[in-house]
């Protein structure tokens, strides 16, 4: 495997711009993907919509799996190239593959036994309940394609490329506004499939993914002749892999227990709490995707730079990164905050889903800075090969202080609905305090005292 990005020298504001912009636009056209998704379930019913939004936790644990072991393997591989070891990289690239491959249909097994129960969980019946398991039954026959486009995409940013995973997600994202409709509605003779049709046109599009991605690493001398031994899976790679991966897949994973835990606490005001909920958060997402490349670049450029023993670069990253990180909130904020309800009518003319919706923006607009904080530090102490931070600031922000803080403002405090909103509110300040102060700690611990000082 061939380094044909060196980042442990060169400009350093250029290089994160190299790797974040094409990586934010990427991201960009993925939101705008389940954008699409939100807006032809909309048109079919606010059930459909509704279903979307309950269906979101399950998927997530495919997504936080596929994450996970793709941000294992760049910080593997990146630290790999940054101490000169092409044969290592390679072998960590092959071997995450493999491992892919093995969770992935670990979940397409036990997504089926267990979504159905998950959705009884949160108050679905009837129409509502075979809604969701329809739509969610076809995402997890995709969940191996899923987890090889993550990571395909985490060695290609080992080595500075984000621009593969964007040309996917930009064409993904196209085809996705044609079979979308096509699925849905029936065109050409091709039989009318409801919900289930977006699920159909996803599974569809992730084996193009692959495809595609595959390719573009078979000319990256990423594989070679002799290489079929090194796909064999191996205890050793595995061991190192789901180190480094697994406190990211669980991290991700959190999120979506506290999608489970939002939901839980937000369905007892009704179906059309449920759906403004879920309709909002692709507003957060979309305003929040200008800084997302930032985290890409963070893991990335630490991560090689650690690996080269470059200390002062990474310390330097960091400050840039965070620096950019705020401007790009700022933006994000105001944007969000002005026009909430015309992005939220994109979505739903429903007059009550749309007053909830608003209302909710109008708080988590205010925690744009704390996501962008947070995410970067997360993947500054992953770049850094201390990956178990993820987990347990995953699991306070998105288990325990949930349970804490929405049972106490929402139920003990009487604020209802508000309660949850202002709950998400504190929840994410106060570990983005927390974050902040461990990234300090860690670098001041292995950084030598010249450089610590710098932080």
């Amino acid at each position: 495997m061939n380094n044909n990005n060196d980042l442990t020298q060169g400009d350093i504001a250029w290089q994160i711009r190299m790797i974040a912009i094409p990586a934010s636009v990427g991201f960009f056209f993925n939101t705008m993907y389940n954008v699409v998704d939100t807006y032809f379930g909309g048109l079919v019913s606010t059930s459909a919509l509704a279903a979307l939004s309950l269906s979101f936790p399950v998927f997530f644990i495919i997504i936080a799996f596929g994450m996970g072991i793709s941000t294992g393997a760049t910080a593997l591989i990146a630290n790999a190239l940054g101490e000169k070891d092409e044969k290592k990289a390679r072998i960590y690239a092959l071997q995450s593959i493999s491992f892919s491959i093995i969770v992935g249909l670990f979940l397409t097994v036990g997504g089926y036994f267990l979504a159905p129960y998950l959705f009884r969980l949160l108050g679905a019946e009837g129409e509502y309940l075979a809604i969701a398991v329809s739509y969610m039954n076809i995402i997890l026959l995709g969940s191996v394609f899923f987890g090889l486009t993550f990571v395909i995409n985490g060695i290609l940013n080992a080595e500075g490329d984000t621009k593969t995973f964007r040309n996917f997600l930009i064409v993904g994202f196209f085809l996705n506004c044609l079979l979308d409709p096509w699925f849905m509605f029936g065109w050409l003779g091709f039989p009318a499939l409801g919900l289930p049709g977006v699920a159909w046109a996803t599974f569809l599009i992730q084996i193009i993914g692959v495809a595609y991605m595959g390719r573009v690493l078979i000319t990256k001398d990423i594989f070679c002749r002799d290489c079929a031994s090194l796909f064999y899976p191996q205890k050793k790679y595995f061991q190192e892999i789901a180190a480094q991966g697994f406190p990211a897949s669980l991290n991700m994973l959190t999120v979506a227990i506290g999608i489970f835990i939002i939901t839980y606490f937000i369905a007892p005001f009704g179906r059309s709490a449920v759906a403004a909920y879920g309709a909002a958060t692709r507003i957060d997402q979309i305003a929040l995707l200008p800084s997302i490349g930032l985290n890409v670049a963070t893991l990335t450029l630490i991560g090689q730079n650690n690996g080269a023993k470059k200390f002062a670069r990474c310390v330097e990253v960091f400050k840039k990164v965070m620096r950019y990180g705020f401007f790009l909130s700022i933006i994000g904020t105001a944007a969000a905050y002005l026009f909430a309800r015309p992005l939220l009518i994109i979505f739903t003319r429903d007059e009550q889903v749309l007053s909830i919706g608003v209302h909710y923006l109008h708080i988590s607009v205010f925690i744009y800075w704390a996501y962008v904080i947070l995410f970067m530090a997360v993947s500054a102490v992953q770049g850094l090969k201390k990956p178990n931070f993820a987990l347990w600031i995953g699991a306070y922000r998105q288990i325990l202080a949930p349970v804490i803080f929405f049972y106490i403002f929402s139920q003990l405090l009487g604020w209802g609905i508000d309660g949850v909103w202002w709950g998400i509110f504190t929840i994410n300040w106060t570990a983005t305090v927390i974050s902040l102060f461990y990234v300090r700690k860690v670098m001041k611990n292995i950084f030598p005292k010249e450089v610590a000082k710098e932080i």
